[in-house]
């Protein structure tokens, strides 16, 4: 199971992206981040250190760290959900819209 947020409000053009990267990258956790056309930002992480992913630390720390963002992000809504993804990420990258 992976954790997959997408991310509603000022999140585009803000650094949001990077500066996700780079939480994630200190966590510990893998996975990737993207724009979406919508305006949204996506992201699917995992933890690779943890049984259960549904009960890892480092994901709740990055699901509390997207609720705000960067400096000049403006969240305005998270929708998060738990799903099954057969990929198996290697590193945390950021994706191409």
């Amino acid at each position: 199971m992976v954790l997959h947020l997408q991310i509603y409000g000022r999140v585009q053009g803000v650094y949001y992206r990077i500066s996700t990267q780079k939480k994630a990258k200190e966590l510990g956790l893998l996975g990737w981040v993207r724009n979406r056309k919508d305006g949204s930002v996506e992201v699917l992480a995992r933890d690779p250190k943890a049984q259960d992913q549904q009960s890892s630390s480092a994901l709740e720390e990055l699901y509390t760290w997207c609720q705000v963002g960067p400096q000049l992000a403006k969240v305005e809504e998270i929708d998060r959900a738990w799903m099954r993804h057969p990929e198996d990420f290697v590193q945390f990258e950021i994706l191409r819209t």
